[in-house]
């Protein structure tokens, strides 16, 4: 099958979209997190999804995959709700009917709501008024389940993290506390960024790390939000409106002088200083571990996709200027801080591929590869057909110089090892637990 419009030379690709938007395809490669996921973080919560019962049918494996049915419940939309205009009555006897037949008092109720509230511009804050009236000791939040929004505004993704710290109330700042917020995984422990903060003697605070409601209301004690997600910053943003706790962004960068630059920025924000030479034996290790890797993986074919890590350019470039001879790149959108790095690409190694994970075409292309090939990412392992190939999404808190050594270490044992692609790609949410 011709594969113009789904696949395109780097040369002749477009920033920060080289693909024409339309009708969407998903792969198979699920390790990628929903909102189900992200809102299962907040402990002693539970979740309630008010749509319709085709809508349902996602969130609520997800749920069932992940062994976390006891915190999920629905409300099914009918077609008498939408003509009859008991849209209000139908989310608040529902959720209050759900509330009442739990076996448990949840802290919080994640209550998402779906495109036809908007359409029908139902009286949302009716309905969270009277709920939050009847259920005074439960802390209900708005969050939504809205496709429709992802080409316009906020996404739901967006949103999620914004909603995922929206019980947080005001409480004294601790000047030692630091939050770091916004991702779906926690930062690795071995990451130097969790061990300066150690060092200088702050305490860092994930919602990872939370084991009651009641640590993860404390969050509201930091007085600095660390974020290195971008889809964080309007969570960021609210946190600092409604708490007045300062933020810090910290690009994802595979870069050393930006990661360098983060580190100055994350000193200069928190008053402490480091040695000039600090991060010299830091670089000299990722260096060594690069170059490692490389001497082993020698010039097999490496393909990388942006689940991955949101910084996917940053990471492609940081393979080539170290050898590496990567082929393909899978990813529909750029970040916009990604350009240079593009550009960079484009000017040294323009014969790379750029391939679409979402075009229909994708489903029909030929996934075979001649020979041994190394993928980075799990749609680039679906697409390209190779069980040897690194299982991390999303990051996987790998940040930093320790980041690059751990994931220079998981390209090695990629490339040694083969992995079960099918069984691996299809269980849902990275890190979260499965019953497939």
């Amino acid at each position: 099958m011709d594969s113009s419009g789904a696949k395109v030379s780097i040369r002749e690709a477009n920033f920060p979209a080289p693909f024409q938007e339309g009708l969407e395809y998903s792969s198979p490669a699920r390790g990628t997190w929903n909102i189900v996921h992200t809102g299962m973080l907040i402990p002693e919560s539970h979740q309630i999804f008010v749509c319709a019962q085709g809508c349902l049918r996602g969130v609520v494996l997800t749920a069932a995959e992940m062994n976390a049915m006891g915190r999920y419940s629905a409300v099914a939309i009918r077609e008498e709700n939408v003509l009859d205009g008991t849209m209000e009555e139908l989310m608040i006897e529902g959720v209050s009917d759900v509330l009442k037949k739990l076996s448990y008092r949840p802290k919080a109720v994640l209550l998402f709501i779906s495109c036809q509230h908007f359409f029908l511009a139902y009286d949302q804050k009716g309905v969270f008024r009277t709920l939050r009236k009847r259920f005074p000791d439960i802390r209900f939040l708005d969050c939504y389940m809205i496709p429709t929004l992802r080409k316009s505004g906020l996404t739901p993704d967006q949103k999620m993290r914004i909603q995922l710290y929206s019980a947080l109330e005001p409480m004294p700042q601790k000047l030692k506390k630091i939050s770091l917020i916004g991702s779906n995984l926690p930062v690795s422990a071995d990451s130097e960024l969790v061990k300066l903060l150690q060092e200088n003697g702050f305490e860092l605070v994930q919602l990872q790390d939370c084991q009651s409601f009641d640590d993860y209301l404390h969050m509201a004690e930091s007085s600095l939000n660390l974020f290195y997600e971008p889809l964080a910053l309007m969570a960021a943003k609210d946190l600092e409106k409604r708490l007045g706790q300062k933020y810090l962004y910290l690009t994802f960068s595979f870069c050393y002088e930006e990661l360098e630059e983060n580190y100055r920025n994350l000193c200069e924000a928190l008053q402490i200083s480091i040695p000039d030479d600090w991060s010299v034996g830091l670089r000299e290790k990722a260096e060594l571990s690069l170059k490692r890797a490389r001497d082993i993986i020698g010039d097999t074919p490496i393909a990388v996709d942006y689940s991955f890590t949101f910084r996917i350019l940053s990471f492609t470039r940081m393979l080539l200027e170290h050898g590496f001879h990567v082929t393909e790149i899978y990813g529909d959108v750029f970040l916009p801080e990604e350009k240079e790095d593009f550009l960079w690409i484009q000017k040294h190694f323009p014969e790379i591929a750029v391939s679409s994970c979402i075009r229909p075409k994708m489903r029909y292309l030929n996934r075979k590869r001649d020979g041994k090939m190394l993928a980075v990412g799990q749609k680039a392992a679906y697409f390209t057909g190779t069980d040897h190939f690194v299982n991390v999404v999303e990051s996987g808190g790998l940040y930093g110089y320790e980041g690059i050594v751990q994931i220079a270490g998981l390209m090695e044992d990629a490339f040694l090892h083969t992995k079960d692609r099918k069984s691996i790609i299809q269980r849902k949410g990275y890190g979260c637990e499965s019953c497939i």
